[in-house]
């Protein structure tokens, strides 16, 4: 399969830099993949489950937040977090799932339960990707 070249920034730094011939990641409006060729395209990420294929490989990862661009066949991946299956520490995500449920039943103003459940999310998330 035709590859492309695929970079993943988060804030923390540089997540990913290689080949790819896949990136499959959670729009704001549903899982979009990317293949060698695709159009010009730029889309906001969700929370959810991304999977890159580098080498017939499926790598997972969690990932949250940020933006996708697809620019002459370049692919940028803008992440708030971004983090591979395999480096999920499972105990930490279900103390903060833990946190953000407890803080869903106090939280009174709508900022709260909106941070709450973007937490939530979040930590459900990385359990479900730790365990592909």
């Amino acid at each position: 399969m035709k590859g492309f070249n695929l970079e993943i920034v988060t804030p923390d730094g540089l997540a990913f830099s290689g080949e790819a011939e896949s990136l499959l990641v959670h729009t704001d409006d549903g899982d979009v993949e990317i293949l060698a060729g695709h159009m010009d395209y730029m889309a906001s990420v969700a929370t959810g489950r991304a999977r890159i294929i580098t080498g017939g490989v499926s790598k997972f990862a969690s990932c949250s937040g940020g933006f996708l661009t697809v620019l002459g066949g370049e692919v940028r991946l803008a992440a708030v977090t971004f983090e591979f299956a395999d480096k999920i520490d499972v105990e930490r995500a279900k103390k903060a799932k833990e946190r953000a449920e407890s803080k869903l039943t106090t939280a009174t103003d709508e900022r709260e339960i909106a941070l709450a459940k973007a937490r939530l999310e979040r930590a459900l998330t990385r359990i479900k990707v730790a365990g592909l």
